[in-house]
């Protein structure tokens, strides 16, 4: 009973409240402007928010995680469990049944047989699947019939609502992307620019970095949905210029990750033009500290672990170089109520989140100083530490954002008072996150010694998120450079917590393992946390429907938006 009660748990339906829709169409254009631009529309090719929740507008998963967390049907017709059958008493395999009639955009039926592709798309040894943990301990994926999908686990699967679950994990059309399997999914620009799907919207016109045009889904399962006819997904600009064009030029009416001085985030929601929503999940603020070489004179070995990084695999520099960063200052400064210092890359639910390491909490620039000296690393005459000959000397990146690059000024000035030398660098958000394997600036080559942003998952069950730090899931040129794992983090030990995770049942359990794998990378330093960030968007006061989420995409009910008359 233990088990089923878990599995149960985990799939409690939230009540939804009704709305009323207008005609589908009737609203007119929705204007949405998300200053990071999606490079494509395909989130199989890359890990990017941006292009994660673009997609959603017209890919579709079989569930998705509501604001609460809690798991909603969307494509499938309920939640399997063992109480129901859809999931076998030895937990090896779960059965979905898909909604019937749905259709693709293009007027041929959705069938299981396009699940059963995604699977194999998404695991091809030479795809480079940015969302391949989601289809951990997956041994196949079975069309039973046309609606019905059955994915087996190698091994039991105590929270099996991985696979096709939550933005991140949609289906894709078959049909469409048959000839972009392994190595050729890059090369299928028209597929990855305009997919196919079986959400309120299809796309009519897609300037990668800048514009895409949606229109509304004539085939969309919802007679009466969506309430508007166009939606204009602007790109590009920076989270300033964004919030202004909600708040005091009424120009968009939905601006996303308004990353800017909480002050002045305060000072335009007083125009009465538009109201900030704020949620809260996993996202976390943090360096990433690169544990391979990034140096260019490596060529195609370059930032792969076959060249591990001259000092960064040292913990105790990792660990200086947290100690001396005071987390409190940058959330006064950067984040305001929508931020807070934490000391774990994840810090909710609170079952899961550890206390283990919250020494960090407390700057300590002359401890942080101690260390290096008992690590053998010398001030020379311009107070940058020294050994062997080599510079205690780091490149730091991010993506172009005011509060990002405050953040990077603050910790240059803390890290040169313990003596580490430390170069700037930001990178136009859209190419950074944009997973372009020809381009040297995205964050999964990671070119640089330390990197900076902030990442999540969907849903409350961390399996998934924690297993991105399999050795496995190193971008490499042998996969494209897609993968989870950017700091290069390889413990034969970590991999065992995740299949161990992965076999495990009561909560309780899950919870201190779970805490075990977040104090392993926190002990690593090869993660440094700063912020447990909140998620702060604007929308217009016009806009209804609006039900902000930091569990799966945050427009993920973008089917229910509508305009007050």
């Amino acid at each position: 009973m233990k088990l089923k009660t878990v599995l149960l748990g985990a799939a409690a339906a939230f009540a939804l409240a009704p709305q009323a829709m207008a005609e589908r169409g009737s609203d007119g254009q929705l204007n949405i402007i998300y200053w990071q631009a999606p490079s494509m529309l395909n989130p199989f090719l890359s890990g990017g928010t941006k292009e994660v929740e673009s997609a959603s507008l017209i890919l579709e998963p079989l569930v998705r995680f509501d604001e609460t967390g809690e798991m909603q049907p969307w494509l499938a017709e309920g939640i399997p469990t063992v109480e129901n059958g859809g999931v076998n008493a030895e937990l090896t395999q779960i059965t979905w049944k898909l909604k019937p009639g749905i259709l693709w955009s293009d007027g041929t039926p959705l069938t299981a047989a396009d699940a059963v592709f995604t699977w194999e798309y998404c695991t091809h040894p030479e795809g480079g699947c940015a969302q391949s943990s989601y289809f951990d301990g997956v041994e196949s994926v079975v069309a039973v019939d046309d609606t019905t999908i059955q994915v087996n686990f190698a091994a039991p699967k105590p929270f099996p609502y991985t696979a096709f679950v939550g933005s991140e994990s949609p289906i894709i059309q078959k049909a469409q992307f048959a000839d972009c399997l392994g190595a050729k999914a890059p090369e299928c620009t028209e597929a990855n620019f305009g997919p196919i799907g079986t959400g309120p919207f299809v796309v009519t016109d897609f300037r990668p970095n800048d514009v895409v045009q949606f229109k509304a889904n004539d085939l969309f399962r919802e007679a009466d949905k969506p309430a508007f006819g166009t939606v204009l997904f602007k790109g590009g600009g920076d989270a300033t210029a964004a919030a202004r064009s909600v708040m005091e030029t009424g120009e968009f009416d939905y601006a996303w990750n308004l990353q800017i001085d909480p002050n002045v985030l305060s000072d335009m929601e007083a125009k009465g033009l538009g109201k900030v929503v704020v949620a809260f999940a996993t996202s976390v603020e943090r360096l990433h500290v690169n544990q391979s070489d990034p140096s260019a004179s490596l060529g195609e070995g370059r930032a792969t672990l076959e060249h591990p990084h001259p000092f960064l695999t040292d913990p105790r520099i990792g660990k200086a170089l947290s100690m001396a960063i005071d987390r409190s200052l940058i959330a006064e400064i950067g984040y305001g109520a929508g931020g807070v210092p934490t000391c774990n890359v994840l810090p909710a639910p609170a079952l899961y989140a550890s206390t283990a390491n919250d020494d960090c909490l407390v700057q300590d620039v002359e401890g942080a100083k101690a260390l290096l000296d008992e690590a053998g690393w010398v001030p020379g005459g311009d107070g940058v530490r020294v050994k062997d000959g080599v510079r205690l000397s780091v490149l730091y990146q991010t993506s172009t954002n005011a509060v990002r690059q405050d953040t990077q000024a603050l910790i240059k000035q803390w890290w040169s008072d313990i003596g580490v030398e430390t170069e700037l660098k930001n990178i136009d958000a859209s190419v950074f996150f944009g997973g372009d394997p020809g381009s040297p600036d995205t964050f999964q080559k990671f070119f640089a010694d330390i990197e900076m942003y902030t990442n999540n998952f969907s849903g409350v069950d961390p399996e998934a998120y924690m297993a991105n730090w399999r050795c496995s899931e190193i971008p490499s040129p042998k996969t494209q450079w897609q993968g989870s794992n950017m700091q290069r983090f390889c413990e034969p030990a970590y991999d065992a917590l995740v299949d161990k995770l992965s076999q495990t049942a009561p909560l309780e359990e899950r919870a201190a393992i779970v805490k075990e794998m977040n104090d392993m990378l926190m002990k690593s330093y090869s993660i440094i946390p700063l912020i447990h960030r909140g998620n702060p968007s604007a929308h217009a006061n016009s806009l209804e429907g609006v039900r902000m989420n930091d569990w799966d995409s945050e427009i993920w009910n973008i089917k229910d938006w509508s305009r007050a008359d």
